[in-house]
């Protein structure tokens, strides 16, 4: 594959994503919810979620509360068909004010925190299926100069945020990242094999994504270890360094992956693969 630059590196908490083969990603976005106090009415949503970035170049956190999934889904092809969302500005527009509320942060403020101003009265984004995303972070390349040099033009992470109506912690639903050839990848969990009982869930279905959001969210809510030291499954010495494509299985060592073509825990053939660390001698 082709090689792709970005400014982004993307971690959400413990759980690590992917896009490409060769390319573990560059922000860190983690929700945390302001917890009030017993005596408190109220909610997350006026409370306000602190989320937290990390950028490689200046960049442009612009937050949209309530914004309308269909709304959302028309900017981004949009991006893919005329054109293209390179800054905050063209966020804005493309998502034609139907949101409930917007608020822009610069780069520097490593913790920014958002929220819906009381005086809205809002206190919940309705009944599920939901017609309107509770939060959705954009983050933009800040100078024209870094947009000519990378590939990877927007971060967009859709959020969850408890409300009055469904009071699930704050977690990240989904992330798309955005090209500057009008591409989007959705950015996909990986596999470890300590972890994993059976095969991966399958793809995502092609129905809006708010639609899919009880049933994604009302499951188990594991992390994904950080640690690195788990055992290839093959040979039970080596540390686990091989993520498998498309299954996105990481269950092997390097030396492992030469002798076989097809996934050693769901049987996938592997089309590719990439790791997860580098190595003394790669």
């Amino acid at each position: 594959p082709s090689d792709i630059r970005s400014p982004f590196l993307v971690t959400t908490g413990k759980l690590f994503w992917i896009f490409s083969a060769n390319v573990l990603c560059i922000c860190t976005m983690h929700p945390v919810i302001q917890r009030p106090s017993s005596n408190s009415v109220s909610s997350p949503i006026i409370d306000g979620v602190s989320l937290r970035t990390c950028c490689l170049e200046p960049c442009v956190l612009s937050c949209f509360w309530g914004c309308e999934v269909s709304a959302l889904q028309a900017a981004l092809h949009t991006h893919q068909q005329t054109l293209r969302l390179t800054s905050s500005q063209h966020f804005l527009e493309a998502l034609h004010l139907r949101f409930h509320y917007h608020e822009t942060f610069n780069e520097d403020e490593k913790e920014c925190h958002t929220c819906i101003p009381a005086d809205q009265r809002i206190t919940d984004f309705g009944p599920l299926p939901r017609n309107h995303y509770p939060l959705v972070a954009v983050l933009t390349l800040a100078e024209t100069e870094a947009r000519n040099l990378y590939n990877i033009m927007a971060n967009v992470i859709v959020i969850h945020v408890p409300d009055s109506k469904y009071n699930l912690s704050a977690r990240i639903l989904f992330q798309y990242l955005l090209t500057a050839q009008g591409h989007m990848h959705e950015l996909k969990p990986l596999f470890m094999s300590a972890e994993i009982s059976g095969p991966p869930y399958s793809e995502k279905s092609s129905q809006p994504a708010e639609a899919q959001m009880e049933g994604n969210l009302v499951g188990d809510e594991s992390d994904w270890s950080e640690e690195m030291g788990r055992n290839c499954v093959i040979c039970q010495n080596a540390a686990v360094n091989r993520v498998l494509l498309p299954c996105r299985h990481a269950c092997v060592c390097d030396n492992c992956m030469l002798h076989f073509q097809h996934c050693p825990i769901c049987r996938a053939f592997v089309l590719e693969s990439f790791s997860l660390r580098t190595t003394a001698g790669m």
